[in-house]
């Protein structure tokens, strides 16, 4: 039997699981490839020494037969130790003449990776010239961007696509942190951990009906204590602000909104809150274009539909619309300017 044993760089030599350890005191061999992997030291000081043999290692198929050698000579059962972060070949396990089991001796807890992406980043800012130039403020458009399309990616349904545009999203957030972290404290500096911890400890307080004795029965429950909560957090930060400033900054319902956000979500928000906090504001009659779409907000918003959302599908089908016309027409040069009330969308 050959046991290939995995283990993960990010966790301290040694520290594998009981599985592991019975798995190398119960071998009649235990075989590495390199007199530097990094558990040797480990495994000597428990009285388990590695054999370091010359094995060959960039082909599958030699690997395999040098293993299944190996477990043939032996008297009893062999373990090969995978480099860390090495993770099964199929090729090297299909290939074997003899019985395998495929041990992770010290898996990570989730979210170990993301580790790896902070030693990326530190060396992306100090080795490469265009990282080393960007700012919080020339990284805003992508950060933007990135939002978008990954917002693209839930709408497509495709989850692969969206997997790696969520890491693009969070591949910016670690680039702010990054930049951050280059400022003194005392000058607003902070770091990835402290943006962790500043999520962590803004999610425990939001949810006391997880975290602390506050009894919910539904979703419009956790929703209602989630408002109330926002709006202490909002208080208490006018209040702060007051204090620095040495005079009272009264609290608005308003506080926290982004007015950077698209004008469909903006004006949505702000009736939101508005309505949250019991204040009419009534329509002025005003007959611009601006006052007619913040009276379609306010019907979408009554109708419970969010008017970001469904322009954003309205503007799909009419996207679909003008490419089948462009099918059925040859393409666009083909199809020449037509009037717009040509298009139907469906």
């Amino acid at each position: 039997m050959l046991t290939v044993l995995l283990s993960s760089p990010r966790v301290a030599p040694g520290l594998l699981t009981w599985q592991a350890w019975s798995a190398l005191r119960a071998a009649d061999r235990v075989l590495a490839g390199s007199a530097g992997h990094p558990l040797i030291p480990a495994l000597t000081a428990a009285d388990v020494v590695p054999d370091v043999v010359d094995a060959p290692s960039s082909d599958g198929a030699a690997l395999a037969a040098f293993l299944s050698a190996a477990v043939a000579s032996a008297e009893d059962s062999v373990v090969w130790l995978a480099l860390p972060g090495e993770t099964a070949d199929p090729a090297l396990l299909s290939a074997l003449a003899v019985p395998c089991q495929v041990l992770n001796g010290s898996p990570d807890l989730p979210g170990a990776h993301l580790l790896d992406l902070v030693s990326i980043m530190d060396r992306l800012r100090v080795a490469c010239p265009w990282d080393r130039e960007q700012t919080h403020a020339s990284l805003l458009r992508y950060l933007l961007e990135e939002a978008y399309e990954a917002a693209e990616a839930i709408e497509s349904g495709d989850l692969a696509e969206l997997r790696e545009e969520i890491g693009d999203v969070m591949f910016q957030a670690f680039f702010h942190a990054r930049i951050a972290a280059e400022r003194p404290l005392a000058e607003g500096g902070f770091t990835i951990d402290d943006v962790a911890d500043t999520l962590a400890a803004k999610l425990i307080r939001r949810h006391p009906h997880v975290f602390a004795d506050v009894s919910v029965s539904s979703a419009a429950d956790v929703n209602t204590n989630w408002e109330e909560i926002k709006k202490a957090e909002r208080a208490a930060k006018a209040r702060a602000a007051g204090a620095d400033a040495g005079a009272a900054v009264a609290p608005s319902a308003l506080d926290g909104v982004p007015f950077g956000q698209p004008a469909l979500s903006l004006a949505a928000q702000l009736q939101r809150r508005a309505q949250r906090a019991g204040i009419t504001v009534p329509d002025d009659g005003g007959d611009s274009v601006g006052d007619a779409l913040l009276r379609l907000v306010a019907r979408a918003r009554e109708a419970g539909l969010d008017p970001e959302l469904e322009l954003r599908a309205a503007a799909r089908r009419y996207a679909d619309a003008v490419r089948e016309r462009e099918r059925l027409s040859g393409g666009p040069e083909a199809a020449g300017p037509r009037p717009v009330g040509e298009i139907t969308l469906r």
